[in-house]
């Protein structure tokens, strides 16, 4: 008796222990993930200000924090390659277009670096990108493929101006920058995941 209990524990911790991998794997980044599950305070301090931010902009929040995680891995003051600030890697045009439209007088960028200000540019301006493609039956890879490569890029993927509409996964097989491909597909990853789990 003793023997077959040892066994079905050794079993069971196996099967948590492949259920937990598996999760992990498909995560789009495992190393990350398991650090995160060991860290979870570090990864959930800027959600209720992603909430926050995202559903004014009618964004799920999850999607939010799967950008905010492949963009800045949650450094608030990650400056990128190109100029790009913050959480969301907001860019110096962009923001200055959102300050214009929301009326934010004596904007200056280094406001990019508050995670607060950062994610309120970035859900408008992802929110602008899934308001172009919502004549798709699933605008998210277009909005997301926006907004890493900017619309024209986008715009190209999509069959040009004028074109039909295209299903998600023929747009995916059109993005011909890898950098953006990847993008796309480790978001939606991310994003999946975070549903799955059920909360962020």
């Amino acid at each position: 008796m003793i023997r077959f209990l040892f066994k079905l524990i050794i079993c069971l911790l196996l099967a948590a222990a492949l259920g937990i991998g598996l999760l992990a794997w498909r995560s789009g980044d495992s190393l990350y993930t398991l650090y995160e599950w060991l860290s979870p305070a570090h990864f959930q301090q800027y959600d209720a200000l992603i909430r926050g931010a995202a559903l004014p902009n009618e964004l799920d929040p999850m999607l939010v924090k799967a950008v905010v995680w492949r963009e800045s891995r949650f450094d608030p003051q990650k400056f990128g390659a190109a100029g790009e600030r913050g959480l969301m890697q907001v860019s110096e045009i962009a923001a200055q277009e959102w300050a214009r439209q929301t009326h934010r007088e004596n904007f200056v960028v280094e406001e990019l670096f508050d995670p607060k200000t950062n994610l309120a540019a970035g859900c408008w301006y992802l929110r602008r990108a899934m308001d172009h493609w919502k004549a798709q039956s699933d605008p998210t890879p277009f909005a997301l493929a926006e907004y890493n490569a900017g619309p024209s890029r986008a715009l190209r993927w999509a069959g040009g101006e004028g074109a039909r509409t295209i299903p998600a996964s023929d747009f995916r097989r059109n993005i011909d920058f890898p950098g953006t491909r990847k993008y796309v597909e480790l978001i939606l990853l991310r994003y999946r995941f975070y549903q799955d789990r059920g909360r962020m």
